[in-house]
């Protein structure tokens, strides 16, 4: 399917919590999808995918199940990561797109050769960081699928949770997070 044809694969009617339950706020939600649905079919060139990543909404009693609204918005990315892709390869050919996509990922796997605890910066005095080891695990994954092919999917990584620390005694959780979207984007890519 070319990317003008292929739809969104994201619906504005989620299951929503119990009105004792905290969800997504509804309106928010659906603004957001409604924009990133005309953003996709070519109709809003304001809207940048990276949106989809970086999304977040306030939350409100019987709102939007939030585990369900996560879980379309993962397919809302990768949907745009595969249209970036079929354009990509309509313009400039399939071994362009290759040759892209590794020197991507080539720059990624550099950070993942750092030594463990060096890899990202430290969080910021009386600021919530991530937990070094945590982060540290998930990258050594990431180095074993960069160089293995060790079986990973991209949702291993949208989903990763690591504990919590504060300020520099774990790794900047804004540093780390950018990271970590640029390598779903990455495997997203990949079909």
């Amino acid at each position: 399917m070319s990317p003008s044809t292929r739809k969104v694969p994201v619906s504005t009617s989620f299951e929503r919590v119990s009105r004792l339950s905290t969800g997504y706020d509804v309106r928010e939600v659906d603004d957001f999808l409604a924009r990133a649905r005309a953003a996709y079919e070519g109709r809003d060139e304001s809207f940048s995918p990276s949106e989809v990543t970086s999304a977040s909404f306030s939350s409100e009693r019987g709102g939007y199940s939030m585990r369900v609204v996560d879980e379309a918005l993962d397919r809302l990315s990768d949907a745009f990561a595969l249209r970036e892709r079929d354009a990509a390869i309509a313009e400039r050919g399939e071994e362009a797109w290759v040759r892209d996509l590794t020197e991507r990922a080539e720059t990624l796997k550099e950070r993942l050769e750092r030594p463990a605890g060096e890899r990202f910066a430290p969080g910021r005095e009386g600021e919530v960081s991530y937990d070094r080891d945590d982060v540290d695990v998930l990258c050594d994954e990431l180095v074993a699928y960069f160089t293995q092919g060790h079986p990973m999917s991209v949702d291993d990584v949208r989903r990763a949770a690591f504990r919590r620390r504060k300020g520099p005694a774990g790794y900047s959780e804004a540093v780390v997070d950018v990271y970590l979207d640029h390598v779903a984007d990455v495997m997203a890519s990949v079909p």
